[in-house]
């Protein structure tokens, strides 16, 4: 592929445009991205993924900027490849003549293949923010707010059972389609009337009796299937295909193999450790379907679910000047898709990088309470800049819980002087620097003969003297800081302005659809979610282009009759 630049728009296009929207009637989308921003994902950004031989093929920069399009008005392939051949406004923005016939809709699933393949997911993201900042509609500074939520995987959910026998029945389907000749050598006719339709349309017995011997057939079935394939002289390359590699994780998984004293080979279901079994693998690594091996079961709250998080930041200003002169658009700074098992906190680091990276680092980062800990707190500050308006979980111990007794941010600490005070004004008898969980933390002790007689002990402990568990000196001060902040009205009021994100993701999830994965895998999940994020920002410029304010929440009729009839 030789990258060329776009041609510009077709004069009988740019006349019929002209046209149609003259006056005060508002340009479509894809005109408006055309005008305002040029050619705005350049062929050259892309050129990593296309050959520089072969037949020449559709421009991967107009490509990008048709899939952006297309989730932006929520079209399938087919859809989007038939708007390029019939809408004037595509045709507009892409450069194409009244006449050019477009392409076939199977050339966007082959551009998303590539685009993974390289490692280009978030490159129109990339693109479209650098854009702006040159604009100076983005830049370093400034208020951020991130959330997340839940996003269901492109497959059917299945319970351990059904995972053991659709784990079977996708190998032996590899195996036939690479090796017809091979498995028919290897397998009888009853494998055919067990495995030809997915084991989720049975009628799966109802007894716990019968459930257990089916999931012991399934095992069973599995490792005679892997015994075959390791066998001497089989072909190596069939043990490498993809579903045979995750047959043997969900059978080392969910079973166990032993071999008895007379030679017998017994095989098992794991169970939980709680219920005397062997122990299962913990969730972050536990498969839970054949069909896309980066999906995983997860649980926030009241909502369960199979797939993956998607982590949505986007630059946002005070309330009271949202309908300045000058204010932007509030637009999404950053993606970020992740295992369904990762808490919000571990996730946080990679959005500073990559925030940094795109020279988009906030001076505060509004977050809910899953994100942030005393740690993150310091080491945002310290290494970004950064600092995370967000509420620290208040003291969990007995003492802050019931706020009846002392809790442990009562206690004066001397750092200097290696002592800690009580409210009752007893000083520590000992301070020891200790590791606890991987982390450097400081024990300090009471001495029993001031906690005995003290009339606070009640109010205090119930051992015989009281003992603190204290993080570094840094860290302790944030949390103390932060927790103090928080209860105060102006706080409050700040911390107001991060419930704003909550409408982000409830426009990607009306307009995008980005609830329910399109596709299997995180990497192509998260291309997604990258052209989603791209999507959302232009139908956001184009608002804002035309003058329309940020939406404010609506009253309803009913609130507004309410309203008048109580004033």
């Amino acid at each position: 592929m030789q990258p060329q630049p776009w041609p510009g728009p077709d004069p009988q296009i740019a006349a019929a445009i002209a046209a149609m929207y003259r006056g005060k009637r508002e340009r479509p989308l894809a005109v408006q991205v055309r005008d305002r921003l040029g050619e705005l994902f350049g062929d050259g950004e892309f050129a990593a993924a296309f050959g520089q031989r072969g037949k020449p093929g559709w421009s991967p920069g107009r490509l990008a900027l048709v899939t952006v399009l297309q989730k932006a008005e929520d079209l399938t392939d087919r859809q989007a490849a038939g708007q390029v051949r019939e809408n004037l406004a595509w045709k507009y923005a892409l450069g194409l003549s009244l006449t050019d016939p477009g392409f076939d809709h199977s050339v966007l699933s082959e551009f998303r293949s590539r685009v993974v393949a390289h490692g280009l997911e978030e490159r129109t993201l990339d693109l479209l923010l650098a854009t702006l900042v040159e604009h100076g509609l983005l830049g370093v500074g400034g208020k951020q707010r991130t959330d997340s939520t839940h996003v269901i995987a492109a497959v059917r959910d299945l319970n351990r059972l059904e995972l053991a026998g659709e784990s079977v029945r996708a190998a032996l389907e590899a195996l036939s389609s690479a090796a017809p000749h091979w498995l028919t050598d290897v397998v009888d006719a009853s494998w055919s009337d067990r495995y030809a339709e997915r084991i989720d349309s049975w009628r799966m017995p109802t007894s716990k009796t019968k459930k257990d011997a089916l999931a012991l057939d399934f095992g069973r079935d599995g490792f005679a299937l892997l015994g075959a394939l390791h066998s001497p002289g089989q072909p190596a390359w069939l043990r490498q295909l993809p579903a045979v590699q995750t047959l043997r994780i969900v059978l080392l998984q969910n079973y166990t193999r032993t071999v008895a004293g007379n030679g017998r080979e017994v095989v098992k279901r794991r169970e939980k450790q709680s219920e005397g079994g062997d122990g299962l693998p913990p969730g972050e690594h536990r498969l839970s379907s054949p069909y896309d091996t980066d999906a995983r079961w997860s649980a926030k709250r009241d909502t369960f679910w199979n797939g993956f998080k998607l982590h949505i930041s986007e630059s946002c200003r005070a309330q009271d000047t949202g309908n300045a002169p000058g204010a932007t658009a509030n637009l999404i700074t950053n993606v970020a898709t992740t295992a369904s098992t990762l808490s919000d906190s571990m996730a946080l680091e990679g959005i500073h990088r990559q925030q940094q990276r795109r020279g988009l680092l906030p001076v505060e980062h509004y977050l809910d309470s899953g994100y942030p800990s005393a740690e993150l707190i310091v080491a945002s500050r310290c290494d970004y800049g950064v600092a995370l308006i967000a509420p620290i979980l208040l003291d969990r111990s007995r003492q802050g819980k019931d706020r009846a007794g002392f809790a442990a941010d009562d206690f004066q600490i001397n750092w200097e002087g290696e002592q800690v005070t009580c409210p009752a004004g007893q000083v520590s008898a000992s301070w020891n620097p200790v590791v606890q969980d991987g982390r450097p933390k400081t024990v300090v002790s009471f001495a029993a003969r001031d906690c005995v007689p003290c009339p606070f002990k009640g109010q205090c402990t119930r051992a015989k003297r009281r003992q603190l568990s204290l993080q570094r000196r840094d860290v302790t001060e944030a949390m103390r800081t932060a927790r103090t902040h928080q209860q105060t009205k102006d706080w409050k009021d700040d911390y107001a302005l991060r419930s704003g994100v909550e409408g982000t993701i409830r426009q990607a999830i009306a307009v995008t659809r980005i609830r329910r994965a399109r596709y299997r895998g995180l990497a192509k999940t998260h291309l997604d979610h990258a052209f989603s994020a791209t999507a959302i920002n232009l139908i956001r410029l184009n608002a804002w282009w035309n003058g329309h304010p940020l939406d404010r929440t609506r009253t309803s009729h009913l609130a507004r009759l309410d309203f008048a009839l109580t004033g």
